[in-house]
């Protein structure tokens, strides 16, 4: 039966990331793979590029440049005005500042693109503490009971660890990494771990291979399905169809970065193997159960020792002293050493008695007892009880089994005569031989027989086998190669030749027979080392170019590359040496100080002058960079000085001692005792008069600016003289003001204005005329132009009426809006509004009569419908009624009453008026 692993697409088991070495300046080997972004090396760049030296130098030397506010200003004072400075030395000064800042841009960029920075070293070092952490977790529960004892964790170790590396779960059936969120099977016999639907689809294929290889009723018989590697068997109703955890508690188990992979966090729980009656206690882990750790109190096999307690796992314990339990004899003890397993005398080991000579290195002696017969020893081993009759004693058979003689058991029997008869090897013919001792000869009759592949037929002697020349042409198992056996029945045997395909290591080929599918991986191992070789650690072959090397904790051997008689102490390494950080220490030429920078024997400098692109198309190349030596930063010893306006006393560094500015502003006095130079502190020739030291000098500015004193409250102009001591004269500007009451614009004097109390500019501001404002009652106001609201005093003559509007008066203003004064109606108003009211009155019932007589003609006419029709010759009679002149003229005269009633009353009115 072919394995379902080799039905697998080939081609998967090649290595996904193929590894390529690019030459470096440095003794190391920068190898990249496909599918190696997980992993950077801090090894050696592929092309030229700055160190780390060249940036610790370059930033060292800027961070020096300026040690503190006073230094940063004087040295660049110092470059921009060159003052007291020779032309090379701002040449050298402006050069190093710009090699300073290249050199920073290009190994920050080399930094971030090639080397490992400091953060990934501590990335990967806090990655280690916490799988460090997590595996130290997992096992805390089983150290606590064996008191911290780890000897006994190696295997369980090895599973977690892999657990954790990227890649080193290899999934045998389809032959790629298990990822720590994937559904996996692992394999209760070999521990080995395995992708959910690869395990489901092997199941499938290998019960479908045995179903295909089967007559009976596959469906009703439970056929078991292998492990793909240690070939345990499962039940076809273990086919896995769900995602649990390793101790099998939880489905589906959350992915957290702080558990082992695939783990729940739970207490394992797992019966022990062989079982004790104790659980694991190991958190939720991959791989084996490691030995009990439990104590318990036994005794030895023997159970003559006194109980001791021990390891569950160790429990079984021998004392050294003699077993001492009975043999099967029943006669004699056992006298080997306390041992294991069942005694000895149930073990069918014999003891010697009754033998002359004890047989060395072997338990099975024969008893040696004489039998009854007299001529014959007992033949058995060992036994209890009496050994029995002469086994040559009684009737025996020829060797034909056919005559029975009664001889002495001294004799033998002898042949009968008669033909043996017995069936040959054959198994169709019989022998036609006499009795006879000793085995049949061969069949030689000649029968017509048939070759293994049925296509040939021939006779011959019945013993003899026939095969015939022609070759099978069925293909193998492995389904490249042709069978090409003589006469084959059929059943091909499985291919014979080498496999010989290379495996995904790229390093060896695959050393089994010929097959179909991918090849297992390569069981070889190979042994990836630091730099210095002392710190290794083994990984499966191929997979050593994707494998970062080991972390070293020896400290790095080789010589320094700079002046310093030694290089500072770090760990082995891969690739160039990390930047020197010493300090220089060289003495300056100039000024007999030590250089106090860091060391910048080996700094990277990028090559100026390179090869120019012929044409567009041309791809333009990386910047190259040469190592070089770094002349030493001009010298920041600092030294005091005083500035040119003697404001302070800085210290410069000593590189740019001399005078200088310290960029304030000069603040003497100056000649108009109200301004100070706002030049930038520059040298001032000192005149020794009474004024004192902070008088403005012939080196100060001439204050040229107008007069820049306050004004009175109020006066919005300008002093129209130049910036003068003293006060200002008072201002004579003739200023526009509004009156009162906003009509007239006046002139004044602004300093009229400015020195008036309220009262005067109350008289300043009046127009003389007559206050335009309206009061409340809708009069004009009578007082002269004033501030502030009018006075409410109206004596205005007004109007005022009756309520009927008839009778009227003459009187004040402001007693009619005060309710003071009212005018009552008189007799002839209240007869007026009586005629009024009795002409309304007969209007309203007029009006009332003849909607009466309307809703009467209305019912009479719906009345005489209703009494159905006449017939058409017959006349209908018709009652004629007289209306009367009120009910023809109604219409008209209504409006014409009305009209007369209220021209009467206006008459009235007026009238009395």
């Amino acid at each position: 039966m072919e394995a379902s692993w080799r039905q697998v697409a080939g081609g998967r088991g090649r290595a996904r990331g193929r590894a390529t070495a690019v030459p470096s300046s440095g003794n190391g080997v920068r190898l990249r793979g496909a599918g190696g972004g997980r992993e950077k090396r801090s090894v050696d760049a592929a092309r030229p590029g700055p160190s780390p030296a060249g940036t610790v130098a370059a930033g060292t030397a800027g961070g020096s440049a300026g040690n503190g506010p006073a230094g940063s200003e004087a040295l660049r004072t110092s470059v921009a005005s060159g003052e007291n400075g020779s032309h090379p030395r701002l040449m050298s000064q402006r050069k190093f500042e710009e090699i300073k800042k290249a050199n920073q841009a290009a190994a920050k960029k080399l930094v971030e693109e090639h080397f490992s920075s400091s953060s990934e070293d501590e990335g990967d070092d806090d990655f280690e503490g916490k799988q460090r952490k997590i595996v130290a977790n997992t096992f805390i529960t089983y150290t606590t009971q064996t008191d911290g004892d780890t000897r006994e964790l190696e295997r369980t170790k090895q599973y977690v660890n892999e657990a954790f590396q990227a890649g080193a779960m290899t999934c045998l059936i389809c032959i790629a990494s298990v990822k720590r969120n994937q559904a996996v099977w692992s394999c209760s016999g070999c521990f080995c771990i395995f992708h959910m639907p690869c395990i489901q689809k092997w199941a499938k294929d290998s019960q479908f291979l045995v179903s295909s290889l089967t007559d009976d009723d596959f469906e009703n018989r439970d056929y078991p399905w292998p492990c793909p590697k240690c070939r345990f068997e499962y039940k076809r109703s273990e086919m896995p169809s769900r995602y649990y955890c390793y101790c099998g508690k939880v489905e589906d188990p959350p992915l957290d970065p702080w558990l082992v992979p695939h783990s729940c966090g739970q207490v394992c729980e797992r019966e022990f193997k062989p079982p004790c009656g104790h659980k694991c206690l190991l958190l939720c882990h991959p791989g084996p159960c490691p030995p009990c750790p439990k104590m318990v109190t036994t005794t030895c096999y023997c159970k003559k020792a006194k109980p001791i307690p021990r390891r569950c796992s160790a429990k079984a314990w021998s004392c050294q002293l003699q077993c001492g339990r009975k043999l099967l004899c029943g006669q004699h003890k056992c006298e080997n050493p306390c041992h294991a397993g069942k005694s000895k005398s149930q073990s069918n080991l014999y003891c010697f008695s009754n033998v002359s000579e004890k047989k060395e290195k072997s338990w099975d002696v024969y008893v040696g007892k004489t039998l009854p017969c007299g001529n014959h020893t007992c033949e058995q081993v060992c036994h209890v009880g009496a050994c029995g009759e002469c086994p040559r004693s009684g009737k025996r058979f020829c060797p034909c089994q056919k005559s029975k003689f009664s001889l002495p058991c001294t004799e033998d029997v002898p042949t009968c005569g008669d033909s043996c008869d017995k069936v040959l090897e054959c198994g169709i013919h019989r022998c036609s031989q006499r009795c006879h001792r000793g085995p049949c000869e061969t069949c030689r009759q000649e029968v017509e027989k048939h070759c293994r592949c049925g296509k040939h037929t021939k006779r011959m002697p019945c013993h003899k086998p026939y095969l015939c020349e022609t070759k099978c042409v069925k293909m193998r198992d492995c389904q490249k190669h042709q069978c090409r056996r003589k006469c084959c029945p059929g059943n091909c045997p499985p291919c014979d030749q080498n496999c010989g395909r290379t495996l995904g290591c790229r390093n060896h080929k695959c050393p089994s027979v010929c097959h179909r599918g991918s090849c297992y991986p390569c069981p070889e191992t190979v042994d990836v080392k630091c730099n210095c070789g002392i710190t290794k650690v083994t990984v499966p072959c191929g997979r050593e170019r994707t494998t970062r090397p080991p972390k070293c904790k020896e400290l790095c051997s080789r010589p320094p590359t700079c002046h310093h008689t030694s290089q500072e102490k770090h760990r082995c390494h891969f690739g160039s040496c990390p930047p020197c950080h010493q300090p220089c220490q060289k003495v300056l030429e100039k000024c007999g100080h030590l250089c106090p920078a860091s060391c910048h024997d080996q700094a990277l400098i990028k090559q100026t002058g390179r090869y120019q692109p012929t044409g567009p198309w041309e791809q333009p190349s990386e910047p190259a960079f040469i190592q070089t030596a770094l002349p030493c930063p001009p010298c920041q010893v600092p030294i005091p000085m005083e500035c040119l306006g003697k404001h302070e006393i800085s210290p410069l560094p000593c590189h740019a001692v001399g005078p200088y500015s310290c960029k304030r502003v000069c603040g003497r006095t100056l000649d108009c005792q109200n301004h100070t130079c706002m030049k930038e502190c520059h040298k001032v020739t000192v005149i020794d008069d009474c004024t004192g030291k902070n008088k403005a000098g012939p080196e100060c500015l001439h204050c040229e600016e107008g007069c820049s004193k306050s004004r009175p409250l109020g006066c919005p102009h300008p002093c129209v003289l130049p910036c003068h001591p003293g006060e200002c004269p008072p201002c004579m500007q003739m200023v526009r003001i509004k009156c009162h009451c906003k009509i007239t614009s006046l002139y004044v004097e602004c300093r009229k204005i400015t020195t008036a109390d309220v009262n005067e500019k109350n008289l300043l501001s009046c127009c003389k005329n007559q206050c335009p404002k309206e009061l409340p009652c809708g009069h004009r106001c009578k007082e002269m132009c004033h501030p502030g609201e009018c006075p409410f005093n109206c004596n205005q003559k007004v109007k005022l009426r009756c309520p009927c509007k008839r009778i009227k008066k003459d009187l004040q203003c402001n007693k009619v809006r005060e309710n003071q004064v009212s005018i009552e109606c008189d007799a002839t108003c209240k007869e007026m509004k009586r005629k009024a009211s009795e002409i309304k009155e007969a209007e309203a019932k007029a009006a009332l009569e003849e909607e009466k007589r309307r809703q009467q003609a209305e019912l009479e006419a719906f009345e005489n419908r209703l009494k159905g029709r006449r017939k058409k010759n017959r006349k209908r009679d018709e009652v004629a009624v007289e209306l009367s002149l009120w009910q023809k003229y109604k219409y008209y005269l209504l409006p014409v009453c009305g009209v007369v009633v209220v021209v009467f009353a206006w008459y009235i009115t007026h009238d009395v008026d």
